[in-house]
């Protein structure tokens, strides 16, 4: 357990969440930890430490800083680390990068190196994510959590960006209200783009050249890479096709930054945000927001593997035959379309 996990808020969290467990204390399960306030605490200082209600809900917020996330009721003011918002948060949650000041301020200072002045990115030591969808319920709640500990039992520890989740009772400006958490492994790589224009034969090798350049140590050949990459995503396709048999559930594929490829040819899922029940039959569901999630990422499945693994798709195997049939697509693409439509129009 790194430095960042012991210098402990609470319960392996790395100094940031102020407290567990308020009121009625109920079992978790690995890797999940729960505070929950089944009714406001008798003492409303107590719980927010002097801190007020926000105007503005948290979750409706489009984007958040270090000072929004401090005056969360269920975050310590006097967290030693700096939270920046990550540029590739999505439409389901914030996405902040826990970061040590230090290495911040390298960023913005440089160091020298061998006689040249150097900027490097601070690397997070984790990322924090408060998810935007209402809980209604404990139970909502705890579902959402079981989807993730579904994902994480095919794909962990290769496949995925390992996460603690949390869910905490947070003091709105309606009242109190359920919001998940999550300290997520933060993962260092390049975006898989399930839809972009280039075919197998250019992509891989654009990848290649995106990590080779960086690398001053001796690196793989370009056709030891390819095969190391393409051989971990042909594993990741296994297991998201053995999750989908056998538990009816799909991790979200299409959205943009969703899925990272390493320095080192690993794959990782790092959106664990939009797990969605499949069903084989005519019906085309769509997540909270309108968008037909399932279909897309199955979609997206397709195109990595005629992608990343150079093959063509199997249109006999039955998730493909099914949801990839003429008809079922330009269903899904007119539900898509009437999705971006409500987007731009918010």
């Amino acid at each position: 357990m790194d430095d960042a996990l012991r210098r402990i808020g609470i319960r392996r969290l790395p100094g940031i969440i102020r407290h567990i467990i308020v009121g009625k204390r109920i079992a978790a399960k690995p890797g999940i930890v729960i505070r929950l306030a089944f009714q406001a605490p008798a003492s409303v200082e107590s719980v927010t430490h002097g801190k007020v209600n926000m105007p503005e809900d948290i979750r409706n917020r489009p984007s958040i800083n270090h000072t929004d996330v401090t005056a969360l009721n269920f975050v310590r003011s006097s967290t030693p680390y700096v939270l920046r918002r990550h540029f590739r948060q999505g439409l389901r949650s914030h996405i902040m990068e826990i970061l040590n000041p230090s290495d911040l301020e390298i960023e913005r200072s440089g160091t020298m190196i061998d006689g040249i002045k150097w900027f490097p990115k601070a690397v997070p030591r984790r990322m924090f994510r408060i998810f935007r969808s209402r809980l209604k319920t404990l139970d909502n709640a705890l579902t959402e959590i079981g989807r993730v500990k579904i994902v994480e039992r095919y794909l962990a520890p290769d496949f995925i960006a390992t996460s603690t989740e949390c869910i905490v009772d947070y003091r709105g400006p309606e009242g109190w209200d359920l919001i998940l958490c999550g300290f997520q492994e933060y993962v260092e790589g390049e975006i898989i783009d399930p839809w972009t224009i280039l075919d197998a034969a250019d992509l891989m090798p654009a990848l290649y050249n995106t990590f080779r350049p960086a690398k001053k140590a001796i690196f793989p050949s370009k056709d030891e890479w390819v095969q190391a990459v393409r051989q971990n995503s042909a594993r990741f396709i296994c297991r998201i096709k053995k999750m989908i048999t056998e538990t009816g559930h799909i991790p979200d594929l299409a959205g943009a930054g969703n899925l990272i490829i390493t320095g080192n040819g690993g794959v990782k899922l790092v959106d664990i945000n939009n797990i969605s029940r499949i069903a084989f039959d005519s019906t085309i569901n769509l997540d909270e927001k309108g968008y037909p999630v399932c279909d897309k990422s199955v979609e997206a499945l397709a195109l990595i593997e005629k992608k990343i693994l150079g093959r063509p798709v199997d249109m006999d195997e039955e998730i493909y035959k099914r949801f990839l049939n003429p008809d079922r697509r330009d269903a899904v693409k007119t539900k898509e379309a009437l999705f971006w439509k409500m987007m731009a129009s918010d």
